[in-house]
C-alpha cells in the first residue's frame, strides 16, 4: 500500500494525502448486503443527552459491517472473495465464502490476497497468514493478531491498522504476549488468535490537510481549556492569555499528560507481567 500527495491547488489541498488503497481487489465495489446494519450516531452523548465523549458528531453516513472476531467457524475452509474497505475502522476487511455457503467479514491481514483459502479451529489448521487458532497451537515468536482475552469471547487486542503481537512464551495454562505499546501480558493459551500483522500499515502517514476532512470522520473541533471560563475548565479564566497555571488536566481535573486514570482495583491487572512505557520519559510505568 501506497501514500497519495495531492498537489497544492489550494490551502486545504497542500501537504494533504490519501490512501492508494492498493491492498483492496475492487476499487469502489459494493458490500456484502448481508453482513450490513444501520449505524445510529450517538453524538457523543448518552441515554440522557449528556455528553459522555466530548469532539464527538456529524459524520458522514456509514453502514456497518458485521466483523467476526471470534473465528468460530472450525473445520471449514474459507476462500477469500475479496478485500474491501471499511469506514468504520482503519484496518481494511476480507469477505470470507466457506464451503458451507456461510459468508464472513475477517480483519485482513497484510499480505491476504483474493482467492487464499482460510480456516479456523483447534486441530488441522496451519500457522499460515489468515488462520485462527489458540495460542496453544501457535508456534512460540509468531507475529499475531485479533488476539481475545477471553476464550470465546472474540479477538479484542490489536486490530487496528498495522498492528500485531508477538507470542514470547507459554506456561501451563498461560501465555506471554507483547503487545505494541511494549506490554507484556497473559492470556489463557486456550484464547484464539489470527495469524499476521493487521494490513493497511501506512495508515498512519495519511495527513488529513483540512478540518473539513476531521468532520467527515465525525469528530468536533477541540478547544482549548485555556479559552474557556473558569465554570468550564480547570484552565479557564484569568486577565489575558495564560498558560493555565496547573499541570494539563481534563475538564473534569484528571491529569491528561503522564497521570495514571487506570483504576487500581481492576481485574485484570494481575495480567500484565510488565507495564507499557510511558510516553514521557521512555520508561515503564
Amino acid at each position: 500500500m501506497g501514500i497519495r500527495e495531492y498537489k497544492p491547488t489550494s490551502p486545504g489541498r497542500r501537504d494533504a494525502s490519501v490512501s492508494t488503497f492498493e491492498e483492496l481487489t475492487f476499487k469502489g465495489n459494493r458490500p456484502e448486503k448481508s453482513l450490513l446494519v444501520r449505524q445510529r450516531k450517538t453524538g457523543g452523548r448518552n441515554s440522557q443527552g449528556k455528553i459522555t465523549a466530548r469532539h464527538r458528531g456529524g459524520g458522514h453516513k456509514q453502514m456497518y459491517r458485521l466483523v467476526d472476531f471470534k473465528r468460530r467457524i472450525d473445520g471449514v475452509d474459507g476462500v477469500v472473495k475479496s478485500v474491501e474497505y471499511d469506514p468504520c475502522r482503519t484496518a481494511n476487511i476480507a469477505l470470507i465464502y466457506y464451503s458451507d455457503g456461510q459468508k464472513s467479514y475477517v480483519i485482513a491481514p497484510a499480505g491476504l490476497v483474493a482467492g487464499q483459502v482460510i480456516r479456523s479451529g483447534d486441530e488441522g489448521v496451519e500457522p499460515k497468514v489468515g488462520n485462527a487458532m489458540p495460542l496453544a497451537r501457535i508456534p512460540l515468536g509468531s507475529v499475531v493478531h485479533n488476539v481475545e482475552l477471553q476464550p470465546g469471547r472474540g479477538g479484542q487486542l490489536c486490530r487496528s491498522a498495522g498492528t500485531s503481537a508477538v507470542l514470547n512464551a507459554r506456561e501451563k495454562n498461560w501465555a506471554q504476549v507483547t503487545l505494541p505499546s511494549g506490554e507484556v501480558r497473559r492470556v489463557p493459551v486456550a484464547c484464539r488468535a489470527t495469524m499476521g500483522e493487521v494490513g493497511n500499515s501506512d495508515h498512519q502517514n495519511v495527513v488529513l490537510g483540512k478540518a473539513g476532512r476531521s468532520r467527515w470522520l465525525g469528530r468536533r473541533p477541540h478547544v482549548r481549556g485555556t479559552t474557556m471560563n473558569p465554570t468550564d475548565h480547570p484552565h479557564g479564566g484569568g486577565e489575558g492569555r495564560t498558560k493555565g497555571g496547573r499541570h494539563p488536566c481534563s475538564p473534569t481535573g484528571k491529569p491528561a499528560k503522564g497521570g495514571k486514570t487506570r483504576k487500581r482495583r481492576k481485574s485484570s491487572t494481575k495480567a500484565i507481567l510488565r507495564r507499557r512505557k510511558s510516553r514521557r520519559n521512555g520508561q515503564l510505568k
